[in-house]
């Protein structure tokens, strides 16, 4: 049996539809026109900046990132192309790959990364308040806890 909506939970769910696809059509609006680069490749540059050595598996970029592997290896031929991100074969596994950003990709991670960050805080932040910040975290680490279960 289907569990329908109630008019609470339907208004519910499509104000953050709504605001969830804004947020990141602005965000990747800005990027683009700002720093030539859409959001998903911005994301990648910035998990890649976070790993040690700057360098994760394909795999595992590919899951952190929230990414399929095929997207994620159309990504990154993208990124190589720009020379922002170098593909490296997996020493334990002849199988994997290694994504390694570039002095270059990081360089162009820096530039693009202070008009990004304003983006979010003036986008997200700036609209809420301080409770309301902590409400959305908690909120979106529950969902995120939950779909990764999924």
């Amino acid at each position: 049996m289907t569990r329908w909506l109630d008019p609470d939970e339907q208004r519910t769910w499509r104000a953050f539809l709504t605001a969830s696809r804004a947020l990141m059509d602005t965000l990747d609006r800005e990027l683009q026109r700002d720093a030539g680069i859409p959001h998903a490749y911005y994301e990648i540059l910035v998990r890649l900046s976070e790993a040690p050595e700057r360098r994760l598996r394909m795999s595992e970029l590919a899951e952190s990132s929230g990414s399929s592997r095929s997207r994620l290896s159309h990504a990154v031929a993208r990124l190589e192309a720009a020379g922002w991100v170098r593909r490296e074969d997996c020493p334990t596994d002849r199988r994997g790959q290694i994504a390694h950003l570039t002095d270059e990709g990081f360089a162009k991670l820096a530039a693009a990364a202070p008009g990004h960050v304003e983006g979010v805080r003036r986008h997200l932040f700036d609209a809420l308040s301080p409770t309301q910040v902590e409400q959305l975290r908690g909120i979106s680490e529950v969902l995120a806890e939950r779909l990764r279960r999924a």
